[in-house]
């Protein structure tokens, strides 16, 4: 099933550029993954926190736009818990927390698979407000 968030997620030129894909938007709720290439490697020889923000915050703006009117980030706030490595498949599941108003409230655990099992490379809290009731 498609919703508001597919159509956004088709347009976002650059979250798609980067090989991001969206797995899943449905009412509130958001998968996308990514892989880090040796372009998203920092000096540090690990992945670039920034890419990994990009991965959440695209994951949060696809489950805030599942409800159907244009919705934006108002604010967000990210904890690294890991470093993410050059190669891993990195996993972002967002979560609606809450909605009032025109305002919402959500929450993302980025990860990584291991043979041991999901290991949490961030968590992420995002704030958005809706623009108006419908798109264009």
């Amino acid at each position: 099933m498609t919703n508001a968030a597919h159509t956004m997620f088709a347009a976002d030129e650059a979250s798609r550029a980067l090989g991001i894909e969206l797995v899943e938007a449905s009412e509130g709720r958001a998968v996308a993954t990514m892989t880090i290439t040796r372009e998203m490697v920092n000096g540090h020889d690990i992945a670039h926190g920034g890419y990994v923000f990009l991965l959440a915050d695209t994951t949060f703006a696809c489950a805030c736009n599942t409800h159907g009117p244009v919705t934006v980030a108002s604010g967000a706030e990210i904890s690294f818990v890991a470093a993410g490595k050059l190669g891993d498949h990195l996993v972002a599941t967002a979560t609606e927390r809450t909605r009032y108003g025109r305002n919402g409230i959500y929450d993302v655990t980025v990860h990584r698979e291991t043979p041991d099992g999901p290991e949490v490379v961030a968590e992420f809290r995002g704030r958005s407000r809706v623009l108006s009731a419908k798109r264009d």
